[in-house]
């Protein structure tokens, strides 16, 4: 079974390269829901997920609709938002035989505010300070929330083998 980053409508090619490359680190699948507000070819995007897009698995969706067609156990879909009421680290991630899916807004309008409202169950929060800022970067928050659920599952799925030796920067 799979984590996922679900990106909705990412306008920013460099946070879609940096969140591909966390998903590369980590056994994730990135999901992107179209629009995307940019080329999958942009040179920022190539640029920030370095030479990692080989090893990343991305799967495209229409839309929002179609992206939650592919969702097997709604109740394992959390909705990233400010708004949410639930702290992150609140819900149980622990069961790495199960997927999990974690669906994060567009940079300047986040989640769709009806689908938030029609689902706030979902909702997790990341705290932050909002008298200082409106919200955390897109590909930091992803990274928060995805070593939570490794964390949670121990890490299992990722090699233990690294070392100072067999670490050949090119």
């Amino acid at each position: 079974m799979a984590n996922h980053i679900v990106l909705f409508e990412p306008l920013m090619p460099a946070n879609t390269g940096n969140i591909a490359r966390t998903c590369a680190g980590t056994d994730t699948v990135l999901d992107l829901i179209e629009p995307l507000g940019f080329s999958i070819d942009d040179k920022h995007l190539k640029r920030a997920g370095l030479d990692y897009w080989d090893k990343v698995d991305i799967h495209y969706h229409q839309n929002l609709q179609a992206f939650l067609a592919t969702v097997d156990d709604p109740t394992k879909l959390f909705l990233v938002s400010k708004f949410a009421e639930q702290d992150y680290t609140e819900p149980d991630y622990s069961n790495s035989d199960q997927d999990y899916y974690f669906l994060f807004g567009k940079e300047t309008t986040g989640l769709p505010e009806p689908f938030m409202r029609k689902n706030p169950e979902k909702a997790i929060r990341i705290p932050q300070d909002d008298s200082h800022i409106r919200a955390l970067n897109l590909s930091n928050s992803c990274a928060i929330v995805i070593y939570e659920v490794l964390r949670q599952q121990n890490f299992n799925q990722l090699e233990k083998t690294h070392t100072y030796e067999n670490d050949k920067l090119k």
